[in-house]
């Protein structure tokens, strides 16, 4: 790939995350689809093989992101509880 092909898909890449975090989601998400298509252009073997095993790629993600959760559920409930703590402790020992 020539070098300023590389720049233009990187920039772009890097633009359209920005744009999209910042708040500017359709401008980035065009951004970062014009930087993807132009790096398709270049490789698309390697694009079809990305495409053809999409479905495996969407079930790993999908089973990561339930163990994401799982994790952060437990997270959460733990922090409830250790917050609890004192509090109905120091009701025990005022309520008496």
């Amino acid at each position: 790939m020539q070098t300023w092909k590389k720049a233009v898909v990187f920039g772009s890449l890097g633009a359209g995350t920005v744009l999209a975090i910042s708040g500017r989601r359709p401008v980035g998400l065009a951004l970062m689809a014009g930087g993807l298509a132009l790096l398709a252009s270049e490789y698309p073997e390697k694009f079809e093989a990305v495409w053809e095993n999409a479905p495996e790629y969407v079930t790993r993600a999908s089973q990561i992101f339930a163990a994401f959760s799982k994790v952060s559920e437990k997270y959460a409930q733990e922090a409830e509880r250790r917050s609890m703590e004192p509090i109905s402790a120091m009701s025990e020992e005022y309520a008496g």
